[in-house]
């Protein structure tokens, strides 16, 4: 399954779809970070920064997932034991890829969207929610990928609206209702991010999970 996984990620890079997502990783955050955020506003800028991400990081999980083509998914899951191996090994790269790219924005903001250092509690928050919204960007990237939804403007469609619904959702709603990525971004700002980390990352978690979980179960009946 590693070695399936790795072998998508080496495909992904080898097909020139990664240089889609580094432009746009750094187009936002050349926009987001354009000038530095005034002394108090770590938090905030952190914040609003993962949550902004989660579009093009669900862009980066579909690509790379719908780099394969479907007789070769066809094939790997022959391979490698099963179609749970297989899609296993799919959401791993997929979420290795992601995780790259949160990284690396991450590391801008720290270094170009701040005055000055974070404390430990909001860097150490700021790390899990990068994480959290690779996550996110993971499942959703999964959800709208050609394996589940094969015509291609559905799929951008569905990319995209599931995006505003996550916000409009958790600006509306109660909290538990979706990942709550407003809720994100008014803890930082705020001052609360770090107290309310660990409701919020549990309910974001526990979303991020049944949408990897219902990734899953379709992938049972589709190739």
């Amino acid at each position: 399954m590693i070695a399936l996984a790795v072998y998508r990620v080496a495909a992904y890079v080898r097909s020139h779809r990664v240089y889609q997502a580094l432009l746009l990783t750094l187009a936002m955050q050349a926009i987001l970070h354009g000038s530095r955020a005034p002394r108090g506003e770590e938090a905030s800028v952190l914040a609003d920064g993962a949550v902004l991400l989660i579009p093009v990081l669900a862009w980066t999980a579909r690509s790379l997932l719908d780099t394969e083509p479907d007789r070769q998914r066809e094939m790997s899951a022959v391979q490698v034991g099963g179609r749970g191996k297989e899609v296993a090994a799919g959401l791993l790269a997929a979420f290795a890829a992601c995780a790259v790219f949160a990284a690396l924005s991450l590391l801008w903001a720290l270094l170009l969207g701040v005055t000055e250092r974070p404390s430990s509690g909001v860097l150490a928050a700021a790390v899990l929610l990068y994480g959290v919204s690779a996550l996110t960007g993971t499942a959703l990237g999964a959800l709208t990928s050609r394996a589940v939804l094969p015509s291609p403007a559905v799929s951008v469609m569905a990319l995209i609206l599931g995006y505003l619904a996550m916000l409009l959702l958790s600006a509306t709603a109660p909290t538990w209702l979706t990942v709550p990525l407003i809720g994100w971004m008014k803890a930082a700002n705020a001052g609360d991010l770090v107290t309310r980390l660990p409701e919020l990352g549990a309910i974001s978690l526990a979303w991020c999970a049944l949408a990897l979980t219902a990734y899953t179960w379709l992938r049972r009946t589709r190739t």
